[in-house]
């Protein structure tokens, strides 16, 4: 049985090597997007706050985001941090062509509009179809593949992955408590050989992160598979299934009226002081309400407080907060954070960032150690054996002769 798994285990990743290669890798990167972004982005996010002034009302930067981006490309997405030295963000909503086979065919208009909100200056006009970590998401989600492609690609190679976890502790299982010691330390300190160290590299490092990354894993199975994801809130919720939210709709008859997003956010500080980000998202027809979440904290996102808006008057139709879903919705809204480790806080972002780096030296040592044995094989193959015949012929072995020792008295 372990011969058969070590088979199974070492097809599957052969087949799988690349793609998880690319996924820890790129995931390395994600896990501190925010951080990074904060650090390197700072002049389009950051601006100098001019004394004795307040922000425009949002309505009228509104208006000029909408002008720069044309009427053709309708303002889908505001995103405000509280901080008084940002910049309001503006997204137009994205232009798709579902039939291209790559993502940059597949995206044919995205872009996000940086405006000052003391001046409506326009900081930045950022192209998020080039940006740097869209580009490292879509190849840590869809390999720059179509998405649909792209995504059966990376979540079937993630679940290979997860098999390619429980088979590797199944054959790294010791045989005793003594070898147990031996299995999760490195033993170079008698050993020169490269091949024991490559082994070690691949076996303890793997040991030490398999929960963390199981979780990382399953986690982001939930964005490959709609299955994967409907069963885990089953389980969650004890087996029973999730009830479908009815949609809400705004009032049509107040049709024509100006949309009152000044009056939504003026809401959403009042009900969240302690907020460090808001964000808002208007709807695409003449039906819909405005979504709005307000997000507290600077790591997780699970906690946010999600809202509804009638677009015509700004009524507040509905009030979500964590504690208000079931055990289901939940852990749907922890996905994300479970996944880069922020429900851990910048510890658990840590350990995520290590976790992916130790996930990217799995395939190498693998491929190194499948290389290794398949070489000796060979060699071994290849070997001319050596006949009797023509081997050098044997001295005759000479009797030994013992002479007697006399006693001594």
């Amino acid at each position: 049985m372990k011969k058969l798994i070590g088979q199974l285990h070492l097809w599957l990743g052969l087949a799988s090597g690349l793609v998880v290669f690319i996924i820890a890798v790129t995931g390395c990167i994600y896990v501190f997007e925010e951080e990074l972004k904060a650090w390197l982005y700072t002049d389009r996010t950051t601006i100098t706050v001019p004394e004795k002034s307040n922000p425009k009302p949002l309505s009228e930067l509104l208006t000029h985001a909408q002008q720069l981006a044309g009427e053709q490309h309708p303002i889908q997405n505001i995103e405000i941090e509280t901080e008084a030295s940002s910049t309001y963000s503006f997204r137009p909503a994205q232009i798709r062509d579902k039939h291209a086979y790559t993502h940059f065919g597949e995206i044919v208009y995205q872009h996000r509009f940086y405006i000052n909100p003391y001046t409506s200056e326009l900081v930045k006009d950022e192209n998020t179809k080039l940006e740097f970590f869209t580009v490292v998401l879509r190849l840590h989600r869809n390999l720059l593949l179509n998405r649909d492609i792209g995504k059966l690609i990376i979540g079937s190679s993630v679940l290979v992955f997860v098999v390619m976890l429980i088979t590797g502790i199944v054959l790294w299982w010791p045989k005793n408590k003594f070898s147990f010691k031996k299995a999760i330390s490195f033993q170079w300190k008698n050993s020169t050989g490269w091949k024991r160290k490559n082994y070690d590299l691949h076996n303890v490092p793997g040991f030490y992160s398999l929960f963390i990354l199981l979780a990382i894993a399953l986690t982001g199975l939930t964005w490959s598979f709609d299955w994967f994801e409907n069963g885990t809130q089953w389980i969650a919720n004890g087996g029973a299934k999730q009830k479908k939210i009815k949609p809400l709709y705004s009032d049509t008859t107040r049709l024509g009226a100006t949309m009152p997003v000044d009056k939504i956010l003026y809401q959403l500080t009042s009900m969240n002081p302690d907020a460090n980000s808001l964000q808002i998202s208007l709807p695409n027809d003449n039906k819909g309400v405005i979504t709005a979440s307000a997000r507290s904290g600077k790591h997780v996102r699970y906690t946010q407080k999600r809202y509804q808006f009638d677009q015509y008057t700004g009524t507040l139709l509905t009030t979500t907060a964590f504690d208000d879903k079931n055990a289901g919705e939940k852990l749907k809204a922890m996905t994300y954070d479970i996944h880069v480790g922020a429900i851990l806080g910048l510890p658990g972002k840590v350990l995520a960032f290590f976790a992916s780096l130790i996930a990217a030296s799995l395939p190498i040592t693998g491929v190194i150690i499948w290389w290794g044995r398949k070489f000796k094989k060979e060699k071994k193959k290849n070997k001319v054996p050596v006949h009797r015949s023509a081997a050098r012929p044997l001295k005759a072995r000479q009797p030994v002769i013992k002479t007697p020792t006399a006693k001594v008295s």
